[in-house]
């Protein structure tokens, strides 16, 4: 191995600890606790080591994203795969996007709440943002009905999970009633 070759592996790894402490951090404490001090503390590095990976805390909380949406669209398509039918399908994938937010509110706040400094649907959206939203509509593409246009449906039932995470994760709907609403979402907005 050449010493640029072990450079480039260290700097990469150097990344993914930084990522993977963020990520951690965030996950215990909230966003607000990831510093660029708390995180060249937690690695024992110094900040301008961070800051030759990352411009600042957007940049990591993007490079969180891109992972989290790389997992999200993992953890859909096994639970699709999963299952039989399409009215099956449909409310595994409802009940693996409720429960990856759930499992990882700090990731989710990444993806969706956080500006990361990435761009969403646009042409320039990074790989593992539009793999996430092609893992929603691969399976919802085929119950969004006749004359329905699968992407904008895609988006519509992608809307009501959100809404369902934003307010329970927020206090306004009562956690014990999601599976009910995830039934209700199937049955009322799939065309099975």
């Amino acid at each position: 191995m050449s010493v640029q070759e072990r450079k480039q592996r260290e700097r990469a790894e150097r990344e993914r600890l930084i990522v993977a402490t963020a990520r951690e951090l965030a996950e215990q404490q909230g966003w607000d606790a990831v510093t660029t001090r708390r995180l060249a503390e937690s690695i024992d590095y110094s900040q301008p080591v961070l800051y030759s990976h990352f411009r600042g805390k957007r940049e990591i909380i993007g490079a969180v994203a891109l992972q989290g949406a790389t997992e999200l669209a993992v953890t859909v398509r096994a639970a699709t795969a999963a299952a039989d039918g399409p009215r099956e399908r449909v409310a595994a994938l409802a009940r693996a996007y409720l429960d990856f937010a759930e499992r990882n509110p700090a990731v989710y706040d990444a993806i969706f709440q956080l500006d990361g400094g990435l761009a969403y649907a646009q042409e320039d959206t990074p790989e593992p943002l539009k793999d996430a939203f092609a893992a929603l509509l691969e399976c919802l593409g085929e119950v969004a009905g006749d004359g329905v246009q699968p992407g904008l449906f895609t988006e519509t039932f992608w809307a009501c999970l959100h809404g369902l995470v934003t307010l329970t994760r927020a206090g306004r709907l009562p956690p014990h009633e999601t599976g009910p609403r995830v039934e209700l979402l199937v049955d009322r907005l799939a065309v099975l």
